[in-house]
């Protein structure tokens, strides 16, 4: 049966059209799954008791399993669903004094393979639905209700590539952002891409304000190509170009991710290239200190080392920051919890 959270407003009411019943239903039906939480059909008290059976013999509505739920000491609380298949995904919350944040998977694994990362080890499995997506969200949204603020941003930066899923993800997000449903705003939501070129210049003709991410990662072609596969496909030169298109398209400011890798990333040579490709492109750079994981041999560079290539960056006119981690007592990086499972189970 079909997750009833794949459907939009208008295609739920023309469901119940069909099916002979009222299409004004809907909206009740939304209210309770996006605005009450409700995960059960039983829970809508005000549809008739027919409606309710009618909607259980026709539709799934349930919460995700979830396999591990681990709280860090800084308030982040990072989430292990266990879908019906079995496969696993990742959602976090991140609270912060001024915000809180949800970060959500949109596959079952990752086919990009990017050299430090875990989400790419063991491969990917599957896209998922717009309904797992969603209800990820749903899922960190209620949790939230715990902390001082409600949920106010979405990133897409969990397990997977989003531009890789691009239709069940705009899906996704379509009712993320609809006043019926989550209702957030579409500057509070940021898709995180490797840099899938056809895909960010799909994502430029939405029409939607959206926060565009991109997994940067490297300075230049031959650096990139050390950490970040897809560079052979979509090269540093096209990825900077599709950049400055979209840039110009949507009038947004881009975010460039940057890992800040002891001898890799994180030298002078660096800064000149990047200065040079980011001319006239309206920019910010999140310094990401390196995340160690166990397959790959790298190394975080020192506090001074990061403080001194961002302060470099400044200078070159880069406005960049540095990423304080979060939820490390908990594996909160992408991918780690899902793949220390997977290792488990071997």
């Amino acid at each position: 049966m079909q997750d009833i959270r794949n459907l939009s407003l208008e295609e739920l009411a023309d469901y119940l059209k069909s099916a002979g019943l009222e299409s004004f239903r809907a909206e009740q039906i939304f209210q309770w799954i996006y605005k009450q939480g409700a995960w059960s059909f039983e829970a809508m008290t005000n549809l008739s008791q027919s409606l309710r059976e009618r909607l259980s013999k026709d539709f799934v509505l349930k919460p995700n399993a979830i396999a591990q739920k681990l709280i860090s000491a800084d308030g982040t609380t990072k989430f292990l669903f266990d879908l019906d298949d079995h496969e696993k995904i990742e959602s976090v919350l991140i609270p912060t004094p001024t915000r809180t944040t949800a970060c959500i998977s949109t596959q079952a694994g990752c086919k990009f393979g990017c050299k430090f990362c875990a989400s790419g080890i063991g491969g990917w499995k599957r896209n998922l639905t717009a309904a797992e997506i969603v209800t990820q969200v749903l899922h960190v949204k209620e949790e939230a209700l715990k902390h001082r603020k409600p949920l106010s941003n979405i990133v897409f930066m969990g397990t997977g590539e989003p531009l890789d899923n691009f239709d069940h993800l705009m899906k996704a997000i379509r009712l993320i952002n609809s006043p019926k449903a989550i209702n957030l705003g579409a500057r509070h939501i940021t898709i995180s891409t490797v840099g899938v070129v056809p895909r960010i210049k799909e994502l430029a003709a939405q029409g939607l304000q959206l926060e565009l991410a991109i997994s940067l990662h490297g300075f230049d072609n031959p650096s990139r190509n050390v950490l970040m596969p897809v560079n052979r496909k979509y090269p540093f030169d096209e990825l900077i170009a599709a950049c400055r298109e979209y840039g110009r398209t949507t009038k947004r400011q881009i975010t460039f991710e940057y890992i800040l890798i002891k001898d890799v990333t994180c030298t002078p040579h660096a800064v000149a290239s990047l200065k040079k490709a980011f001319k006239g492109i309206i920019c910010k750079m999140n310094l990401i200190p390196y995340n160690p994981v166990s397959e790959f041999g790298h190394k975080t560079p020192s506090r001074e080392e990061m403080l001194t290539f961002r302060d470099s960056l400044e200078d070159s006119g880069i406005h960049a920051t540095i990423r304080t981690p979060r939820g490390k007592d908990v594996n909160a990086a992408c991918g780690q919890l899902r793949h220390q499972m997977s290792q488990q189970q071997q």
